[in-house]
């Protein structure tokens, strides 16, 4: 007889998980252990669900490494039980948490789907129900016995994304997300419309493997007309940094001003790496392709291509977290790991 899947609901917090007190008319999370009487349609959904719920689920833009320690650890404790993962998250940080879950589930095999609202499940217009529903039923798709699904996904507004290829781009329209390089990977639809060329396809094979060492002494550094030298120079200055991101203008280009390009030489001679990414939501790194750029790629800064801001940051991250040598550092980020860059 064959056995329905079984997923694994993981409230992180955020608007998602809320309820509006009738008394005080204030936002609370409600117990996730009551899930169905919120959603009785999950009863009609092929599979079954356990819940699971952070010990104080916190709002989103608390968000840090530590937390993202613990839910891999929630998954890798009950990886070989079930069959898919659906994490509920606050929307503002949702693809930083899901970028760097995709870097630290190695060798994934099962769908992680982070999902989200921007209205609370007992808002009477909300999308939270719909994104939920969809999540589940994504979660438990499968073929020949396997899931259908097995990286780690984002799914909001009708469409599931690459997690680490996402951003949110609108903190009040439902459409909060976009993947502006990297194609949708399912539309909710009438059906259920599966984009099987953009799927990664797993080597299920190799165990799943956790890497949770993760270095956050990094710096995000946005360049913008006017930006100083003397802030620069303070920024750079710190003992503690780990790595340096720059939010660099269009293909990758900033200013040639020589004290600004000797404040990067003197990061690179401090074996601190330096990864370049673009502002723009959508295009890529090239550098050399203009003059501004040339400096930079002489120099060994690590082209991000065309990887999000929040991919960056969580790869940058992992990567450090390793103590990858210098030597390889360039080359594996540079090298996609995870479907990150094309």
């Amino acid at each position: 007889m064959k056995t329905m899947p079984n997923i694994l609901l993981i409230y992180t917090g955020g608007t998602i998980g809320m309820i509006k007190d009738f008394e005080t008319g204030a936002l609370r999370n409600f117990n996730f252990d009551d899930l169905l009487k919120h959603i009785p349609e999950l009863k009609l959904l092929d599979c079954t669900i356990e819940t699971q719920s952070f010990e104080s689920p916190i709002d989103s833009s608390n968000m840090n490494p530590s937390y993202w320690q613990d839910l891999a650890s929630i998954i890798e404790t009950r990886y070989d039980e079930v069959d898919g993962f659906v994490v509920l998250h606050g929307s503002d940080t949702m693809s930083y948490t899901a970028s760097a879950l995709s870097f630290m589930l190695e060798n994934l095999a099962k769908p992680v789907i982070f999902t989200g609202s921007q209205l609370p499940i007992g808002d009477l217009r909300t999308d939270a129900k719909e994104n939920l529903i969809t999540s589940i039923q994504i979660a438990a798709l499968q073929e020949k016995g396997k899931p259908k699904i097995a990286e780690v996904g984002l799914y909001f507004e009708y469409k599931l994304y690459r997690a680490n290829r996402t951003t949110k781009i609108n903190a009040e329209h439902f459409e909060a997300f976009a993947s502006l390089n990297y194609p949708a990977l399912a539309e909710s639809g009438v059906h259920l419309s599966i984009n099987e060329a953009a799927l990664r396809i797993p080597n299920r094979r190799r165990k799943m493997k956790v890497y949770k060492s993760l270095e956050s002494q990094i710096l995000l550094v946005k360049m913008f007309p006017g930006l100083t030298i003397d802030i620069i120079t303070h920024l750079f200055s710190s003992e503690t940094i780990k790595g340096v991101v720059l939010e660099t203008f269009g293909s990758g280009n900033m200013t040639n001003d020589p004290s600004f390009l000797e404040a990067l030489r003197m990061l690179r001679k401090r074996n601190i790496p330096i990864i370049n990414v673009t502002q723009c939501s959508g295009g890529s790194v090239s550098m050399g392709l203009y003059e501004t750029s040339v400096a930079l790629k002489k120099m060994g800064v690590i082209s991000g291509k065309d990887i999000t801001t929040e991919a960056a940051i969580a790869k940058l991250m992992y990567l450090l977290g390793q103590e990858v040598s210098m030597d390889s550092f360039k080359t594996l980020f540079e090298t996609s790991l995870r479907g990150e860059m094309t």
